[in-house]
């Protein structure tokens, strides 16, 4: 069964480039970001880790920890870390699981049984501290992936997980979102206090309201 939106993900035990890791244990209390990739020395990957690695304090501050999954060894890792902070001018201070049994890609439905099993590994997983499944993106190999737009949607759940908001197309942090359905406009004006603006009886815009 392939994991869904809501799903308890699954625990497990792999070899990293930090060593073994109990994945609920090094994740502890923090969202999480599982991105994996076919295999070392891929010259999209090497960019995308590249660039984890310099955004790395933008997920810090959302309690966010970063973990690359790879299909090849732990040493074959240390070779292809040293290209990444060469060529990509930063440092790789995150994990990157070794996964050459496929027992993590196998256990999280990373790899498509009807496609080459090295060229479909590449996704995205992103967890909450319940260890829930709140978002899985999974990108051809020939397409970088955007993590802006992966913290743009932490920013979203971890905004929606504690408010009764929504938020609409193209959102950014601080921008005005969109009450839920399940409340009325009345409530709405009580509970936001900076103001509701109804678009349409289902369609109404307030201020963030942590901001």
């Amino acid at each position: 069964m392939a994991l869904q939106l809501g799903d308890t993900v699954p625990n497990f035990t792999q070899s990293s480039s930090f060593g073994d890791i109990d994945f609920y244990e090094w994740a502890g209390d923090s969202w999480v970001v599982l991105f994996s990739h076919p295999a070392d020395y891929t010259p999209v990957c090497t960019t995308e880790l590249g660039e984890v690695a310099k955004l790395k304090p933008e997920f810090d501050k959302r309690n966010a920890k970063v973990i690359a999954l790879s299909v090849d060894d732990a040493e074959s890792h240390k070779g292809w870390i040293g290209d990444i902070n060469e060529t990509q001018s930063t440092t790789v201070d995150y994990p990157i699981l070794a996964d050459p049994d496929k027992k993590v890609s196998d256990l999280y439905g990373m790899i498509h049984p009807n496609a080459n099993a090295k060229v479909t590994v590449r996704s995205v997983f992103v967890i909450d501290p319940a260890k829930k499944l709140r978002l899985t993106i999974t990108y051809p190999p020939s397409t970088g992936r955007n993590f802006e737009e992966i913290l743009r949607v932490i920013d979203s759940l971890q905004l929606t997980d504690n408010y009764s908001v929504a938020t609409p197309v193209n959102w950014k942090d601080g921008d005005d979102v969109i009450v839920v359905p399940s409340m009325s406009t009345e409530e709405a004006k009580q509970k936001f206090p900076k103001g509701v603006q109804e678009v349409k009886p289902y369609l109404r815009v307030t201020p963030q309201p942590n901001k």
